[in-house]
């Protein structure tokens, strides 16, 4: 048995270590290369290319490395139409691997995807190509999977791994303790994001969102988790040049321990909302983007929501503060109710858990199933 697996970054090397170790429970003696990460090396996997070749984000990035790119994926159908595998599951990195596997496809080759791309939110024809590429999609949320059904797409709906991971219920404590915060002073975490284009844009709101929360709830602590030394340097800059001493604690890493401890938490879109809500914390997603792409997203995207949470629920769970909207004024306010024990919160809970519960399915083990099933289809 030979797989060939192509992982474009992190999240993806995790996904596919967990793959990994499934299917070779299935199939002892299966070798799997193609591109990976150290975790999924770990697993015996053979990566052919360094992984953080295919890690490019961003048009002028992407242009930069287009003819490398171009001739890694060309290699790839070369040797792999010389010598087929049993299957090739392309995990997540959809600009890189749908015509990958469409390639293959069209030379005999089984193909899988993991990690639906977002058409059901934008650029929906996209749904055509990928009926051409693949013969099996894997996706994390169950609101994906009904979309490539009512577009004839085969489809497993196999779970997220983050559901599997973290408990249905997390003690806020534990985490209280590990960070050295104050036990009887409730926490409130902004989560600007990740990358540096993102902080940038959204630090100076989010303090000043702290300020004002301070004018009415002098009692209340702060903190920030930085995705990695150069965000908590940026970080720590906007702060310095803040006016007044806001109470703010910025913790490198550790963002799970970060939302543990909360009792809200102010964030960017993105995995983080999910993480959130596992974790059942009340939240505030806010993004703000240049004028000029809100404008154009404005047109493409179809969902009425952006974060994890209402798209899982079809319904507004959590307040969206998105560009204009997202004012200190208007943070501050939504994130004051969400520090409230009320009925709403004790509903958002129980909301919260039965998300938890739809989407802990044994991820890995699933998508291991669905792939040895299209392997021996």
């Amino acid at each position: 048995m030979r797989i060939a697996i192509v992982a474009g970054e992190t999240s993806g090397d995790m996904l596919g270590a967990g793959l990994i170790q499934q299917l070779k429970q299935r199939y002892p003696d299966a070798t799997f290369e193609g591109i990976g990460g150290p975790l999924m090396m770990a697993q015996g996997f053979n990566s052919l290319v360094p992984m953080e070749r295919l890690s490019v984000m961003g048009l002028v990035e992407v242009l930069g490395r287009l003819f490398e790119l171009l001739k890694v994926r060309r290699d790839l159908i070369k040797r792999w139409r010389a010598n087929p595998p049993d299957v090739f599951i392309g995990i997540d990195a959809p600009d890189f691997n749908l015509t990958l596997e469409q390639k293959l496809r069209q030379s005999g080759i089984k193909t899988a995807h993991y990690v639906s791309p977002s058409v059901w939110a934008w650029r929906e024809k996209r749904v055509l190509k990928i009926a051409k590429a693949v013969d099996l999609m894997l996706t994390l949320f169950p609101f994906e999977a009904r979309f490539y059904q009512e577009h004839d797409v085969p489809v497993k709906f196999v779970g997220h791994h983050l559901a599997d991971k973290i408990a249905l219920e997390t003690p806020t404590a534990p985490s209280r303790e590990e960070l050295g915060l104050d036990k009887n002073r409730q926490v409130v975490c902004l989560m600007p994001g990740s990358r540096g284009s993102e902080v940038e844009r959204l630090s100076a709101v989010f303090l000043r969102t702290a300020e004002l929360m301070l004018e009415k709830r002098n009692d209340l602590q702060f903190i920030i988790p930085a995705a990695s030394v150069d965000r908590r340097n940026q970080i720590e800059n906007m702060l310095a040049q803040y006016p007044g001493n806001l109470p703010v604690k910025v913790i490198l890493g550790r963002s799970q321990t970060c939302m543990a401890a909360s009792d809200t938490i102010l964030l960017a879109s993105g995995t983080a909302t999910l993480e959130a809500m596992l974790l059942k914390k009340p939240m505030v997603v806010s993004y703000i983007v240049a004028p000029l792409t809100y404008k154009i997203l404005k047109r493409l995207v179809t969902q009425p929501y952006i974060s994890l949470p209402n798209l899982l629920a079809s319904r507004e769970l959590v307040p969206e503060l998105i560009q204009h909207e997202a004012t200190a004024e208007n943070l501050s306010e939504a994130l004051l109710a969400r520090l409230e024990d009320s009925d709403d919160m004790h509903q958002l809970h129980e909301t919260y858990l039965f998300i938890h519960r739809q989407l802990k399915r044994n991820a890995d083990e699933e998508a291991a199933a669905a792939v040895a099933e299209l392997i021996e289809s």
